[in-house]
């Protein structure tokens, strides 16, 4: 207990440093809209409301009809530094209590303390009505939830089909390395682009039994899952994400935006290099080097408890066909792809690709996963391999194994719609605009390092990138070169701060698809992702001074690539001179 005291108190009083620094900044009252309980705008002629953004102390027009005019916010703590408290305090507790269901929940609560100014009622309202319960009742939301259901009753059913010890025992004679099964499951990862809660759980259920025969940590699988999710998705054409891109840029360029901005992505690619490098070179570092120890000498794949262990049956050896796990998958992918164009409008004369950048993601694996978990039922039942009412059994198995999933991703929706509710981004807008417009050289780079920053502390890239990318397009023409740059850096840094994140749900898909401990997973996947995101923003600072000199800034791609490699060589020296 004393020893958690010491490590909390010096971060705490940080914080309130930092608290008090930038909060200073945001009550300056040197004009209407900056003091406290005026950031809200509301139109006075057609009643639309927006939030407030000023130029020289005017206030902004309406975009309906250019009417002006101020309401108070609800909140003395909107749009300041003090909205970024509850995501930092249930980051931070997490990681130094490693429990993440009341870490999570204090920051959600202390969201609802600072929106409501304190006010007991109001907090308790805000918290359970305008948090937890519309986390949960969205319908985007509610999609996500049953594509999770219904993704752990299909895995379930390939379990108790013996699919999964069939495929195991095929990888067992066909891979014959762990550095094969890692290879294995990076291009999987690689392959299955679509959309990121689709690859965590698809990449972990398929390449679990193949890490395991193999001694290969969890924590690792979950690792690599997690590096092939978001990072791929942000560079792949036909995703979800690069949907999302196109939806946030404006002008209607977004999906032309997408593709120019691929080369200058430079931790999406880097991530990609130094997995492969982890993996070639057989290195490893930080916290996972005592998981893969363990894992290699001792066979726990764990280190710890498993949250998982009531989801595991044994299997008879003998029983099932590698069929029986990869069909229902490959039905699970069309499945989910038809389901995506389908809500983009593909069968009411869209086009292929027009109608997956207006998917809705919910929506689209909602549906695509019932058609597959449909498809799988007919499958087994052809094939005998269980009975009728032992399918029926694997729905509530299949829910039961997903509950820790499904109560992080809760809280952190909940955590995010209390950062949401105090105005979290559009402090870091402001602060973007009015901060970084000046330093051309070094914009790539600040960029990069605000996304990081807050994808981080609200777990969330899209809306990360969907509030900075707007900001790039503002203060940059699109013909040029830095723009392109900057947007990417927009991406890149959304996608690292997402990747970093505890209350990430990416970062908890990747958990619950390889079956490993949250916090285990984050503890170990940080120093990797760190260190991608030191040799990514000094390859966007080498592309800056590219760019300012004349110079094209591809060129900074081959030497990030170069700088990645090189860091891996010294720190697997590093190690082999610690063992």
């Amino acid at each position: 207990m004393r020893n958690l005291r010491r490590r909390l108190l010096p971060l705490l009083a940080v914080l309130l440093l930092l608290c008090s620094a930038m909060t200073v900044t945001a009550f300056a009252a040197d004009d209407p809209t900056e003091e406290s309980g005026t950031k809200m705008i509301e139109c006075t002629d057609c009643g639309a409301v927006g939030i407030v953004l000023t130029d020289e102390g005017t206030a902004a027009e309406c975009e309906t009809c250019g009417g002006t005019g101020y309401v108070e916010s609800p909140s003395q703590f909107y749009n300041t530094f003090w909205s970024l408290l509850p995501p930092i305090i249930a980051i931070a507790l997490a990681l130094i209590t490693k429990e993440v269901y009341s870490s999570l929940f204090i920051g959600i609560l202390v969201g609802g303390l600072l929106y409501s100014n304190f006010a007991f009622e109001t907090t308790v309202l805000h918290v359970f009505n305008d948090g937890i319960v519309a986390s949960v009742t969205d319908s985007y939301n509610m999609g996500i939830l049953i594509f999770l259901v219904i993704l752990g009753a299909m895995v379930c059913l390939m379990n108790k089909a013996g699919g999964s010890a069939a495929f195991g025992r095929w990888a067992e004679k066909n891979i014959k390395s762990r550095v094969g099964a890692q290879l294995a499951s990076i291009l999987l990862g690689c392959l299955i682009f679509i959309d990121d809660y689709f690859n965590c759980l698809t990449v972990g259920s398929v390449m679990r039994p193949i890490t395991d025969k193999h001694n290969i940590s969890r924590a690792k699988l979950a690792y690599i899952i997690d590096a092939t999710a978001a990072p791929i998705c942000i560079i792949a054409p036909i995703s979800s994400w690069a949907a999302a891109v196109a939806g946030f840029a404006e002008d209607g360029q977004g999906f032309n935006l997408f593709l120019r901005a691929i080369p200058y992505n430079y931790y999406a690619l880097l991530t990609i290099v130094m997995m492969v490098g982890l993996v070639v070179m057989k290195v490893d570092f930080g916290t996972m080097r005592n998981f893969e120890r363990n894992a290699v000498e001792n066979n726990d794949l764990f280190s710890g408890v498993n949250p998982y262990a009531s989801a595991e049956e044994d299997v008879p050896e003998d029983k099932g066909r590698v069929l029986d796990l990869v069909l229902p998958v490959v039905m699970l992918i069309i499945c989910c792809v038809i389901g995506m164009i389908y809500s983009g409008g593909f069968f009411e004369g869209e086009g292929f690709i027009t109608a997956f950048s207006n998917s809705d993601a919910s929506v689209g694996l909602m549906l695509g996963s019932a058609f597959a978990l449909v498809f799988s039922f007919i499958y087994f039942l052809i094939r005998r391999s269980m009975s009728f009412k032992d399918m029926m059994g694997c729905i509530p198995e299949g829910f039961k194994a997903m509950v820790p999933a499904i109560m992080i991703l809760t809280f952190a929706w909940s955590l995010k719609a209390m950062t949401d509710s105090l105005g979290a981004k559009y402090f870091v807008r402001d602060f973007v605009r009015t901060s970084a417009t000046g330093i051309q050289l070094l914009l790539p780079v600040i960029v990069f390092v605000i996304g990081c920053l807050l994808a981080f502390a609200t777990g969330t890239s899209w809306g990360t990138f969907g509030i900075l990318i707007p900001i790039v397009q503002n203060v940059f023409s699109m013909d040029n070169p830095m723009a392109i740059i900057c947007i990417s850096a927009c991406m890149a840094g959304a996608v690292c701060g997402d990747h970093c994140s505890p209350i990430s749900d990416t970062t908890i898909m990747a958990s619950a698809g390889a079956q490993c401990d949250h916090v285990n997973h984050v503890s170990t996947q940080l120093p990797y992702a760190i260190t991608c995101a030191a040799v990514s923003g000094v390859t966007y600072l080498i592309a800056g001074i590219l760019v300012s000199a004349g110079a094209p800034g591809i060129l900074g791609l081959p030497v990030g690539i170069v700088l990645m490699l090189a860091t891996l060589f010294v720190i697997k020296k590093r190690e082999g001179q610690k063992a």
